[in-house]
């Protein structure tokens, strides 16, 4: 039971519910209704609240009748207050209601209503449930409303937003959650969505998601609807780019926006997504997470995966995150399900994500496997150890899905699909290589035997084989660790098969495919990289390499060169190198052991056969030359002469095993324990095969097999006896190769044979036998030709090395042997010209003079003839005659004990004529050879046996006799003996410098070579710089230190120390190779002046002079390998003196690259931490530079300064060289216009270097302290006139280079200077435009051109311009403080800018500024549109419309008042009447109307007007601009209406304009207004316009007159009110008309006649008479003149010369008969008794019978006299006259009477008889006439005519 305060309640508030249905209930309209819902309605809803049953079910009740009021959509609902009270309430049924009603209200308010409640719903909106139907319905209401709304982004109302439009985070959270959603939500097709609600769902949309935004109707969206799905999103992305967003919360939906169909959705995506990602984190986990759950779906909430496109964005992403890596099992799943074969239970990619075949799953696969690349990278250990092996095995199972290893694919999907299996190859190397540990170093190498047969068998092209050699370099690099025994064993097994696999051979994995390419390369590539060097198997490889395969790429061979080469293998194994060089045994870079190496080779090699190895030449000759270096290398190793591994190692090794006694004696040793060990071991083989191996090298066809011999030569020359004693009996062998034709081959058989047959072990017989064969092939010569003559060189060669072995062996020589061989020499010798046999007889000679068999005893009567002869062919420059003499000389005896002995050393003396210095240096060789004998290391390697060298005679003299004369004879000048001395002197110092009299004479000798450090030729000069270096390495310590003074001293010192002195007068260099202003540089004395370069004139005395100038120091020979460096850099005396280091430091930057190269040499020999020194006296150096790059006398040192520069602040840090920078920029720019060329370039290098430096600062950081201090340094100077405005081209070129640069770094630091940077560039833009543009614009007219495609031309090259580009660049950078700076700038650029690129630059800006910094340039656009006026007026065309074109963009942003302004303005320039400054006016309107279209709309009521006035121009092109713009703003005729009150008040005070264009614009546009108007106009618009018609019409005739005469005609049809109002327009419109057609102008009259019969048609009174009257003169004088009389006529305005035209008398002739025929109206007459039409509806005057007749009588004549004058235009027009008069007599229902139209010539019976001939004329031609002689009666007639009388 209710209690009685509840009953009270309850009847109280039922009371208020009845009253307001009452009210409601009585509302008889819409707008009462209307109203009290305004009042009621939220409270009424409230009451739904109430605790009473009765009470809500009242409401309801009443809500049913409002829903059943409310249908009209006119009635207008509170929907601000139902939202307020949505807000407020947590009644849910208050809320069903207030939705219902704002939902049924909110399509009946405006948009800007509409838009308002945008915050008020968004507000809060976080606090509603996500997932409930009434927030649904919110946010659909949002995406209804967010279509009008236009974001302002921008400005600063944007920044503000936030605030206005969210309440919480939570706001912004749940709307950018829900937009996001929303642009991946896709409305599915109607069959699909009838499925019942909360199982529809889209790609990213949940079902759940997809009710919520459909509101469970699948209608919501429906095609048709308003706003479209697609408009809502577009508008859901603009609304996210607001100020109502952080990056955070807009950049997931702007990803998935970013991948959306439509083109305008996506570009707002990308948009979104490319501004947030500078401001978020991608190592955010929750956002991650977020974008995993987008790509892989969330089955929590059964979302599923978004699409293809999508995804493919996402894995860009993910691909840029190094925490995305962590996320191990998603990562799994998405290449689980990305790669699956179609078919498998994971291939769900097509199913959830959309993915389609072709080109997008190219895409999405390629995406998926850089994602995979990037994690295999970036990934920590941990992770993918947990995530590599399964994405291994899957991208294996997907390769071998498509077929393995050739794959089976579709011809339409080849490219596509070779693509992505290139890609999973790469993938699946890089992910092998982060697990190696688990799928490559196992014991069986599968994957990576795997990935071997894919690259020797996958057929499909060349891109799939590039990809698996990637992915095998990927694995590479896990090889390189420690390998245990059995994954190395099996790697060299692996590696071998895959050398001998040769395509067409079977697939070693037992495929069915066949091998289709060779992998050689990968596994030499493997062997070098993870095989020891000292794997004797892995060197085997090297060896297979090098030996090739048909058809193979040298790139193998190549691969193996390296790897047998062990500087290249540590280059190519450089983790570990330090280790290697400090410990020489590391086992991975240490040479393999001979023994086994020399074994596996021959083992291998014999085995093979050459038949499965398929290698274009044989392995042997690799073989020989590897086990050779082994042999060597190990023979040294830890010896003294073990020599580094290093570029030069090879060749250093060779040179110690050739020409050190010491090295070779320790390779001598190692043979000898190496021999001694396999003798004790019951094996010889290792050495043995090696010297086999290289005999039957030599024995081969190789092309190389003679390195075979020279090494056996090699081996045998410090091998015993013993050693080559297996080799013995294969000495016969090589007579084939004795008589070889390779001249080179007969020579190292014929040594060999000699070493071997002279063996104590080989048959004496068979040596007999063979020395008697060679002996008679040798004295067969006589009769030899062609291959016989070689045969007879091998001869004497094998013969000569023979006995002399045997001599050298102490054997038993049979001298009648020899005495025969040596008379055969000496007579070929004597009377053989053939230079074949000559060569091998002076072999010969010297071979048998060494051991001694030969000597002047043995030769006493033919002595002197021989060395006659030898000293013949030695100064013809033959060097084997030259070594001859010289052995034979060592038989002799010494100087002053045997006169041979003088004569011979005399005739070598006189070998210095020989101009070619190689000669030279046998004759030094020759004379060691005289001067020591076996003495000289020159014989270090003639004694090839073992045993002894022969004894010779004692000799004491000769050695100092020989030294004493080249010492004297090296201060003579002669250029010849100088090069021969120098030469000699070194050879001596080479061979005999052991010796004591050598040792003796070093300061001699250092003193000689001294004198010729200067010498002009190079070669000199580097015999010289060795000599000084064999001194210096033979001296003691003290003497070391003595020669380096020495070297200086001799160049400082006055007194004549040594020979050979640097005088003032000596010259240094040749005329003009130094030139200067006024001459050249040639002696010391020129020199003398730079000593003040220092400051201490001593020290530049001694040092720096020759360093820039003298020969010594520009010498590249000089500094060779051995050259003075080698002495400096042991010396201290240099690097005592600090000063030096300036100097020095840009003299290795001189011109001359051979000082700069010597200057190199001494830096580096003197500098030993070149970084170190340079810091610690870097000021020292740069002020020496900037000093001298411009106080410099010499080119070459302003030149070398630049360089310099360049170098030294390169890799510096800013504040090192932050105090000199400005003073560099200064100085360089000052060089950049040098008058030498060569120092304009260096200059040129420095600037850029300083160019670079600078944009590499501020491209690290955008607010760095650095940029900007070295901005404050550049800036000003590089807009000086020193820089952009500098008078040199290019100073001024590259002055603009830089500020280009700088400006594109986009860095901050550079605002500052803005304002005149942009200045000077925009003035720059006309000073740097070629001259040749200026000068065609002048004479455009003789190139067939004119000055607007000129200009044209002009403004292209502009907008192109990089000047534009980088004031563009510099205005992206400017802030609100800079701005205000900036625009005093830009006044002055508008108002001092003199050529046309200039003023349009200018304009460009202001067109920049306007749209792109539009809230900061806003402030000041009113001065800039100011500004603009005198611009406007320029008198170039192009500047004017470029400035009209900114000054409609400053419209935009402008005040209201001075944009009336400028419109005033261009209101004056078109009211001056001049036809430019009309044109300027229209661009000026036209620009206003088309760039600030809403400014233009708001202003239309004085824009517009003018417009209107204006586009009636009689100018074409004015007319053309406002036509445009009238069309543009006006959609039909009402706006003239609309305006006409401001229309005609523009007008007419311009109808009496002085200028005649004007006065004719305003009549024109009085009369189209009057035209266009005539039907709508109120009275009062008619009394406004008729005034201004009246006096349009007035005046003189013109072209365009009668136009306003047709426009008086159109009105006086339609003012029939002002006509009743005001009786006297009609009248004074009968006289305008009257008097219009009385003018005489030829081309008007025509129109005003017609005028003037339509108006009498019209007029309410008969106005036949005074057309007659007016009509009458005219036809007459047309029909009555003759063709003669149009001679005399006069002259008429209009007619053009003033000759009158016959075609116009015809016109004007029909145009007078029509117009007499319209003015006879039988409906005015009196008899006919009843009002004519309701047209004129006032009184009229009326037409008697008489007057009638009289009418028709006068045209008839006229008509019938016009046919004397035939034309076509008169008789159609006549024709047409009639048929209307006699329509209108029938039509007047009047009977006609008088006696005029009775009779057979009767009125009547001509009308009818004109009106048969003129049907007549219609069936025919037309040519037949009227005629007088009627056959018609008058029945006929009536008939004709249905009249009657």
């Amino acid at each position: 039971m209710t209690t009685g305060s509840e009953q009270a309640s309850l009847e109280r508030e039922l009371g208020l519910v009845s009253k307001v249905e009452l009210k409601i209930a009585l509302a008889d309209n819409d707008a009462k209704l209307e109203k009290l819902l305004n009042v009621y309605l939220t409270p009424l809803l409230l009451k739904l609240a109430s605790e009473h049953l009765a009470v809500r079910n009242k409401v309801i009740s009443v809500c049913q009748h409002i829903n059943t009021r409310i249908k009209p959509p006119i009635v207008q609902l509170p929907v601000a207050a139902l939202l307020q009270q949505l807000k407020r309430s947590s009644q849910q049924l208050i809320r069903h209601f207030d939705l219902l009603y704002i939902q049924q209200g909110l399509d009946r308010i405006p948009a800007y209503e509409r838009i308002a409640l945008l915050p008020l719903i968004s507000r809060g909106i976080g606090e509603f449930a996500p997932g409930d139907e009434q927030t649904a319905i919110l946010f659909n209401i949002i995406l209804k409303i967010l279509p009008h709304f236009t974001p302002p982004r921008g400005t600063e109302e944007d920044d503000n937003l936030r605030p206005k439009f969210v309440q919480t985070t939570a706001d912004a959270a749940f709307l950018s959650q829900k937009l996001g959603k929303f642009i991946l939500f896709a409305n599915l097709p109607t069959s699909t969505s009838t499925a019942s609600s909360g199982t529809r769902s889209s790609a990213g949309v949940s079902a759940a998601e997809y009710d919520f935004f459909t509101l469970k109707n699948p209608e919501t969206w429906a095609t048709g609807c308003s706003p479209s799905l697609t408009q809502a999103k577009i508008a859901a992305c603009r609304f996210l780019s607001t100020g109502v967003f952080l990056d955070e919360e807009r950049f997931l939906p702007g990803l998935c926006a970013s991948a959306d169909t439509n083109s305008e959705i996506s570009d707002l995506g990308v948009d979104l997504v490319k501004r947030a990602s500078a401001h978020i984190s991608l190592e955010d986990e929750p956002l991650l997470k977020d974008i995993f759950s987008l790509y892989v779906g969330d089955p929590n909430s059964k979302t599923p995966p978004v699409k293809t496109a999508l995804r493919i964005k996402i894995l860009a992403i993910l691909s840029k995150s190094l925490k995305a890596t962590t996320f191990v099992e998603k990562i799994v799943n998405i290449v689980t399900e990305g790669i699956a074969p179609a078919g498998t239970a994971s291939a769900g990619v097509g199913q959830s994500s959309g993915l389609v075949s072709g080109r997008e799953t190219t895409k999405f696969r390629r995406s998926l496997l850089s994602f995979v690349n990037w994690v295999s990278r970036m990934a920590a250990d941990e992770h993918l150890k947990q995530m590599s092996p399964r994405i291994a095995y899957r991208l294996r199972d997907y390769i071998e899905s498509q077929g393995w290893p050739d794959p089976h694919f579709d011809s339409d999907s080849t490219s596509s699909e070779t693509e992505i299996r290139g890609f999973a190859y790469e993938s699946l190397g890089l992910m092998a290589k982060s697990s190696a540990q688990d799928l490559l170093l196992e014991a069986n190498l599968d994957l990576l035997r795997w990935l071997f047969t894919s690259l020797s068998s996958d057929s499909t092209s060349h891109q799939i084989s590039v990809s698996i050699e990637e992915a095998l370099g990927s694995v590479l690099q896990a090889f390189t660790s420690q390998l245990d025994d059995d994954v190395r064993s099996s790697l060299r097994s692996l590696l071998l098969q895959q050398m001998s696999l040769m395509p067409g051979d079977e697939s070693p994995a037992g495929l069915p495919s066949r091998v289709q390419r060779s992998t050689r390369w990968s596994a030499v590539r493997f062997t070098n990289r993870v095989l020891h060097y000292s794997d004797v198997e892995a060197r085997w490889i090297d060896i297979l390499a090098i030996a090739g395969i048909p058809d193979e790429k040298g790139e193998v061979a190549e691969e193996g060169q390296k790897g047998l080469d062990p500087y290249w293998y540590r280059l190519l194994n450089p983790q570990d190198v330090d280790l290697a060089l400090r410990h020489k045994n590391v086992e991975k870079y240490r040479f393999p052991d001979f023994e086994p190496a020399i074994h596996n080779f021959l083992d291998r090699l014999e085995s093979s056969g050459n038949q499965k190895l398929g290698s274009n030449k044989s392995p042997s000759i690799s073989i020989v030359k590897y086990c050779r270096i082994v042999l060597l290398n190990q023979a040294l190793k830890n010896s003294a002469y073990e020599p580094e591994v290093d570029v030069d190692w090879e060749r250093r090794t060779e040179a110690a095993v050739a020409a050190n006694e010491l090295a070779r004696n320790v390779v001598r040793d190692y043979l000898r324990a190496l021999f001694d060990k396999d003798e004790n071991g019951t094996s010889r083989t290792p050495l043995l095969r090696f010297m086999s191996a290289c005999f039957d090298g030599l024995l081969s066809k190789d092309p190389e097999r003679l390195k075979c011999g020279e090494y056996l030569i090699e081996i045998c020359a410090l091998s015993t006896d013993a050693m080559t004693e297996r080799l013995v009996f294969q000495a016969q062998t090589l007579v084939p190769s004795i008589h070889s034709n390779n001249g080179h081959e007969r020579a190292v058989a014929s040594q060999i044979f000699g070493i071997l047959a002279s063996h104590h072990a080989f048959p004496s017989g068979v040596r007999d036998a063979l020395k008697t064969q060679l002996l008679e092939e040798a004295k067969a010569w006589k009769n030899a030709v062609g291959a016989e003559v070689n045969r007879c060189h091998g001869s004497i060669l094998a013969y000569s090395y023979l006995a002399s072995r045997l001599a050298f062996r102490r054997s038993e020589t049979q001298l009648m042997w020899f005495g025969a061989f040596i008379g055969v020499l000496l007579e070929i010798l004597a009377t053989s010209k053939d230079k074949v046999l000559l060569e091998a007889v002076f072999v010969a000679i010297a071979q048998l003079s060494l051991s001694s068999i030969l000597n002047p005893t043995q030769v006493q009567e033919s002595c002197s003839s021989m060395l006659d002869k030898l000293v013949q062919h030695a100064k013809s420059g033959n060097d084997k005659a030259i070594t001859a003499l010289g052995t034979f000389a060592m038989t002799c005896g010494d100087i002053g004990e045997d006169p041979l002995q003088s004569d011979i050393l005399e005739r070598l003396y006189q070998l210095h004529e020989l101009k070619q210095p190689e000669i030279q240096f046998t004759v030094g060789e020759a004379l060691s050879c005289l001067a020591v004998g076996w003495d000289s290391k020159h014989l270090i390697t003639a004694l090839d046996v073992d045993r002894p060298p022969p004894k010779m005679r004692s000799r004491r003299k000769a050695l100092p006799e020989i030294l004493e004369k080249i010492l004297r004879d090296c201060q003579l000048t002669k250029p010849s003996l100088r090069r021969a001395c120098v030469i000699w002197l070194l050879s001596l110092v080479q061979y005999c410098g052991h010796l004591a009299a050598v040792q003796d004479r070093l300061r001699a000798c250092q003193a000689a070579f001294k004198g010729f450090l200067s010498d002009r030729d190079e070669l000199v000069q580097e015999s010289a710089s060795r000599g000084l270096t064999l001194v210096y390495q033979k001296g003691t310590k003290d003497l070391q230190d003595d020669l380096v003074r020495d070297l200086v001293a001799s160049f400082t010192d006055t007194k004549p120390t040594f020979s050979g002195n640097v005088n003032e007068d000596t010259q240094l260099f040749e005329p003009g190779a130094l030139p200067t202003g006024e001459g050249s540089i040639s002696t010391y004395k020129d020199i003398m002046s730079l000593a003040s370069e220092v400051g201490d004139p001593s020290l530049v005395y001694r040092f720096m002079s020759l360093a820039s100038n003298n020969a010594i120091w520009s010498s590249r020979a000089a500094f060779g390998k051995f050259g003075l460096s080698s002495i400096l850099s042991g010396s201290t005396y240099l690097s005592e003196n600090p000063k030096l280091y300036a100097k020095l430091f840009r003299y290795r930057f001189d011109p001359n690259t051979n000082v700069q190269r010597s200057m190199n040499e001494i830096w580096s020999a003197l500098v030993k931490d070149s970084p170190a020194t340079i810091d610690k006296y870097f000021d020292a150096i740069m002020e020496d530079l900037l000093q001298s790059i411009l106080a410099g006398r010499e080119w070459r040192v302003r030149q070398a300064s630049c360089a310099a520069i360049a170098d030294l602040i390169q890799g510096q840090q800013f504040s090192r060289y932050q105090t000199f920078l400005g003073r560099i920029w200064t100085q360089s720019f000052k060089v950049l216009d040098d008058i030498k060329e060569s120092v304009r370039t260096a200059a040129m290098s420095l600037c850029r270097v300083l160019t670079m430096t600078l944009v590499r600062a501020m491209e690290s950081d955008s607010s760095s302290v650095k940029a900007e201090k070295m901005l404050g340094n550049v800036m000003p100077f590089l807009t000086s006139t020193s820089g952009i405005e500098a008078s040199a081209k290019e100073v001024q070129v590259f002055a603009l280079d830089t500020i280009f640069r700088i400006s594109k770094t986009g860095n901050k630091a550079l605002r500052p200077f803005v304002p005149h940077v942009v200045e000077r560039l925009l003035g720059l833009l006309s000073s740097l435009e070629p001259e040749a543009v200026n000068y065609l614009h002048l004479n455009a007219a003789k190139y067939n051109l004119t000055e607007e495609k000129i200009d044209a031309a002009r403004l292209q090259s502009i907008r192109g311009s990089p000047v534009m580009d980088a004031i563009d660049r510099c205005l992206d950078i400017i802030d609100e403080s800079t701005m205000k700076s900036f625009i005093p700038h830009l006044l002055t650029a508008m108002k001092d800018g003199i050529g046309l690129p200039t003023k349009v630059g200018c304009s460009r800006v202001i067109v920049t500024l306007s749209t792109r910094h539009n809230f900061l340039f806003r402030p000041h656009a009113d001065t800039l549109l100011r500004a603009t006026e005198k611009s406007l007026l320029d008198r170039n065309d192009t500047v004017s419309s470029s400035h009209a074109t900114a000054a409609g963009y400053l419209c935009r942003l402008a005040t209201d008042s001075q944009i009336l302004k400028i419109c005033s303005f261009a209101k004056t320039l078109h009211f001056s009447g001049d036809d430019r400054k009309r044109i300027i006016s229209g661009d000026i309107i036209r620009a206003i109307s088309k760039y600030a279209t809403d400014r233009f709309s708001s202003l239309a009521v004085e824009f517009l007007p003018f417009v209107f006035f204006a586009k009636h121009d009689s100018h074409e092109q004015v007319r053309e601009l406002y036509r445009n713009t009238w069309d543009d703003h006006v959609g039909g005729s009402r706006a003239v209406m609309l305006y006409l009150d401001n229309i005609v008040a523009l007008v007419q005070p311009h109808l009496d304009s002085a200028s005649w264009a004007i006065k004719h614009t305003a009549a024109l546009t009085i009369a189209d207004a009057a035209k266009i108007g005539s039907k709508d106009m109120t009275l009062a618009q008619q009394y406004l316009i008729w005034p201004a018609l009246n006096t349009a019409v007035s005046g003189k005739t013109w072209d365009q007159k009668h136009v306003v005469l047709q426009a008086t005609l159109t009105f006086s049809r339609t003012s029939s009110l002002l006509q009743q109002n005001q009786k006297e327009v009609s009248g004074h419109m009968k006289k305008i008309f009257l008097r219009e057609a009385g003018r005489n102008n030829v081309a008007y009259r025509p129109h005003a006649i017609e005028a003037l019969g339509k108006f009498s048609e019209i007029y309410s009174e008969d106005l036949s008479a005074e057309v007659f009257e007016v009509i009458d003169p005219i036809m007459e004088q047309i029909l009555d003149s003759s063709d003669d009389d149009d001679e005399d006529r006069m002259d008429i305005d209009g007619q053009p010369n003033g000759v009158p035209s016959k075609a116009g008398d015809s016109d004007v002739l029909a145009k007078a008969l029509e117009a007499s025929l319209r003015s006879i109206r039988p409906d005015l007459m009196q008899a006919g008794g009843s009002w004519p039409s309701p047209a004129s509806l006032y009184f009229r005057r009326q037409l008697t019978d008489a007057d009638l007749a009289a009418r028709v009588t006068r045209i008839l004549n006229h008509i019938e006299k016009s046919e004397a004058k035939p034309s076509k235009v008169v008789r159609t027009t006549t024709s047409d006259g009639v048929q209307g008069l006699v329509s209108r007599l029938r039509a007047s229902r009047t009977k006609v009477s008088g006696i005029e139209w009775s009779g057979p010539q009767g009125l009547l019976v001509r009308l009818a008889t004109f009106v048969r001939s003129a049907e007549a004329r219609g069936a025919s031609d037309g040519s037949a006439g009227v005629t007088s002689k009627s056959c018609i009666s008058e029945t006929e007639a009536k008939t004709i005519l249905q009249l009657d009388i």
